[in-house]
């Protein structure tokens, strides 16, 4: 186990600079996930972490020390990557002690090493097996199972997850999140994937276009959202937002109305606003209500309704053209076109002084 520390750090492909003055911790034990859209810079951070791009400016500390021109296999890391990396001519017992054989590990200590992996990641029956004689997710165990061989300090996944089925993507995501609690190691995982962020992070680090916007405990982000990008970004479905006009602003509500919207006073959050102004409010879509006749607080048109079964995803239409989807637990008919009107709790809804 081990710590991480970036400080300011910056990287740099010619004159584009793509990570642009990072700073981040990941404490001993911690498991960290990187998010964010493609293209945020969230790969090439692991890979600075990695040792697998060179650091234009800042430090990495691996443990205390800082580690910018120490080589990869000298970092004290093991990395999965998102295509497995293993051999197809090797059995899966020598895939996983392929790092033990390159460093001339004795024999004893690789097959204890190996059996140790295989019965963490439950694959004894699988280690003379060839890869192709594998599915997807046990290929991705062993490539796993090559990582925790190496007693590394710190574990780095870069998107392990993403070839595989839905099904079977649960699956993992739980044998991971059981391994981290097993293994007590440090852990960054990099995902575009909110779901496997919220559910397997001890921290979230919120990336867009090389920057980090938010970092904190997934429920933290997700109920105290800093602004407009990670609101909409954490959710699912996303928070719906809406141009509101501000009518007055006092130490801790502000008042606001829309064409679509009721007047009504939500909290501030510690932002700013000016009487007069525009604003954007966001609601989740499963905190809107439906209510009977025209006494919401929202209304609008229904557009579709998606019947899951326990859950109903309407897409509704503002009297502005403004789309919003309402998330209802329960199966419920709507018919398109029909007026509908809803209510929220306003302490749940968020106001930002930035415009979509």
């Amino acid at each position: 186990m081990a710590t991480v520390k970036l400080r300011d750090v910056r990287k740099s492909f010619g004159k584009v600079e793509v990570i642009k003055g990072v700073n981040i911790d990941v404490d001993d034990g911690e498991f960290v996930v990187f998010v964010g859209p493609s293209g945020c810079g969230k790969s090439t951070l692991l890979r600075l972490i990695a040792g697998l791009e060179d650091i234009t400016s800042g430090t990495l500390e691996i443990d205390g020390k800082v580690v910018n021109d120490v080589e990869p296999k000298n970092r004290g890391i093991a990395m999965v990557f998102q295509t497995y990396a293993i051999f197809p001519h090797m059995t899966v017992r020598e895939n996983v002690a392929f790092g033990l054989t390159v460093n001339k590990t004795d024999k004893a200590t690789k097959d204890a090493k190996v059996a140790e992996a295989a019965r963490i990641l439950q694959m004894e029956h699988l280690l003379d097996r060839r890869p192709s004689q594998l599915s997807g997710g046990q290929r991705q165990r062993v490539a796993i199972g090559r990582a925790i061989v190496r007693d590394p300090a710190v574990f780095l996944f870069d998107e392990p997850l993403s070839n595989l089925d839905a099904a079977l993507r649960m699956d993992m995501r739980m044998e991971i999140g059981k391994l981290h609690q097993d293994l007590g190691a440090s852990m960054i995982y990099v995902t575009h994937d909110q779901v496997e962020a919220m559910t397997l992070a001890d921290k979230i680090v919120v990336l867009k276009d090389g920057l980090v916007m938010q970092v904190g405990a997934p429920m933290e982000l997700y109920h105290e959202p800093a602004n407009l990008f990670v609101a909409g970004f954490l959710g699912a479905p996303s928070m719906n937002f809406m141009v509101v006009d501000v009518l007055d602003v006092d130490a801790k509500t502000v008042t606001i109305s829309g064409p679509s919207l009721e007047t009504i006073s939500v909290p501030r959050r510690g932002r700013d606003f000016t009487k007069g102004d525009k604003a954007t409010l966001g609601i989740r879509p499963q905190y809107l209500v439906p209510v009977n006749g025209d006494t919401g607080m929202l209304h609008g048109q229904v557009a579709i309704t998606e019947r899951l079964g326990a859950e109903t995803v309407i897409d509704i239409t503002l009297r502005e053209g403004a789309k919003i989807i309402a998330a209802i637990g329960e199966d419920r008919v709507m018919e398109t076109g029909a007026k509908i009107s809803l209510n929220f709790d306003p302490a749940q809804a968020h106001l930002f002084n930035e415009l979509e």
